[in-house]
């Protein structure tokens, strides 16, 4: 027992224990009330369902700013010349063949549009040029005759068929390959120390591979005229023209019957 007058220490009841005859005080913390999970996990999966369908959706599709570009027409086909690649300076009719050369080529079949009569056509005022050139090519169902010339002006012409052939100035005959003799007379022509160009000074040209044409005599110049012959197997239709650059003088004689 302890003396009177003696403080009774207070009863340990551990550290924090309430001591007798003192009011307990409380502190009791708020109650957290825990809410199921069930409704919200609802609602969020009903939501991704709902932008999982509408993100499927295809996006509009987006005008093309590009525009075809139209292929471009196609030229129209050209032929090319055969030979010389000459081309008409003037064409004496609708039906003249587009292959202008001395070479190959032709009408193709189409009815040759010419006759065995004489053909001429005048030459330019004051015109004065010299033959330089003679040559021959096949075409189908005719044969080409070329007396190319070089000078000023633009040359006539006077061509037909002839019993026999003869020299300018002299007469004497002149022989010529064939049974038929075409003779070709150049106007508006002019000696070479006049035209300041060089006269053709080949001999006989031989139409080889030719249907009717079997060679070229080229004569003489003489008084503003040059003079050339065409021998043939038979007389036939013909045609002459002329082309320019350089001037040539065209005569074409068809197939013998």
């Amino acid at each position: 027992m302890a003396p009177a007058g003696a403080r009774t220490p207070p009863r340990s009841g551990g550290v924090g224990a309430p001591v007798r005859g003192e009011p307990v005080l409380r502190c009791d913390a708020p109650r957290v009330t825990r809410r199921p999970l069930l409704p919200v996990c609802a609602a969020l999966s009903a939501a991704l369902l709902v932008a999982g369908c509408g993100g499927g959706a295809e996006p509009a599709a987006t005008p093309s700013t590009s525009s075809a570009v139209p292929s471009p027409a196609p030229s129209p086909a050209t032929s090319p010349a055969a030979g010389d690649g000459e081309v008409p300076a003037a064409t004496p009719s609708a039906e003249e063949p587009e292959d202008d050369g001395d070479g190959g080529g032709g009408d193709g079949g189409a009815a040759f549009p010419g006759d065995a009569s004489p053909d001429t056509a005048a030459a330019s005022a004051g015109a004065q040029v010299t033959v330089t050139d003679v040559r021959t090519g096949r075409h189908d169902g005719f044969d080409r005759v070329v007396l190319e010339a070089d000078g000023a002006g633009t040359p006539g012409w006077d061509v037909r068929w002839v019993d026999a052939a003869s020299s300018q100035g002299s007469g004497a005959p002149v022989a010529v390959a064939g049974e038929a003799v075409l003779q070709v007379s150049v106007t508006g022509a002019g000696y070479p120390y006049d035209t300041g160009v060089e006269e053709y000074a080949g001999g006989p040209v031989a139409g080889q591979g030719t249907g009717n044409v079997t060679e070229v005599v080229f004569d003489a110049t003489y008084e503003g005229t040059t003079v050339a012959f065409v021998g043939a197997r038979a007389e036939a239709p013909f045609r002459v023209y002329l082309l320019q650059d350089p001037v040539r003088v065209v005569v074409e004689v068809a197939d013998a019957a």
